[in-house]
């Protein structure tokens, strides 16, 4: 699969990304005996608000363009589509006119890129994804999905996140040196995504 320079740098940022948080993780279990208990399958994080950035979203649209079919990225639209509409209509939210349409009577919030419990886009999820550990039980990451829960909310590894952040900050100079303000490019991952897919829905930062 051809990348573009920018996508190349992308991808070996979260080469790097990657092999600090295995590195973590393996400190984190040998000194520590932590063991985080997240897994395939388990996908409560993928129903809270995910923030990414443009850059990290024109690798992933790059990516859902390469290797989506015509009927997975119809689906991917209807579902980023939902969601703007889910978003919207949250008490306090106007709903805007390119959203109001949109069907919601089956729809339970959560990342569009998840499909049958796993990320359709998985090699392309943006860093918070690839960072982000709980040392506690997965019902507490439920329960923080959840409207209203009497649980504990999840402990996070933040050494995990801690690990990756000069990689973060590559990104973010990536950014402001295309000359983008960093926090009007940072946006919740449908969002970004709608904006580089050029969908009619995308809201404008």
């Amino acid at each position: 699969m051809h990348l573009t320079p920018q996508e190349s740098l992308i991808n070996a940022i979260y080469s790097s990304v990657d092999a600090a948080t295995s590195r973590e993780l393996a400190r984190l279990h040998r000194e520590e005996g932590i063991t985080p208990p997240c897994r395939a399958g388990c996908f409560y994080c993928c129903r809270f608000h995910i923030v990414t950035n443009l850059a990290e979203a024109h690798l992933l649209a790059q990516y859902v363009r390469k290797t989506f079919s015509v009927e997975q990225m119809a689906a991917l639209r209807t579902r980023t589509h939902q969601w703007h509409a889910w978003d919207s209509s949250r008490p306090g939210r106007p709903a805007p006119a390119a959203t109001a349409q949109a069907d919601l009577s089956a729809y339970e919030h959560c990342c569009p890129l998840l499909v049958e419990g796993a990320c359709s886009a998985y090699p392309a999820r943006p860093m918070v994804c690839r960072t982000h550990y709980v040392s506690t039980h997965p019902r507490s990451c439920q329960a923080a999905s959840e409207a209203a829960s009497g649980e504990n909310p999840p402990v996070v590894l933040t050494s995990v996140k801690l690990s990756a952040s000069p990689f973060a900050r590559e990104i973010r100079a990536q950014i402001e040196n295309a000359g983008l303000d960093f926090a009007r490019a940072t946006m919740l991952l449908p969002q970004c995504l709608a904006l580089e897919m050029g969908w009619d829905f995308a809201i404008t930062p």
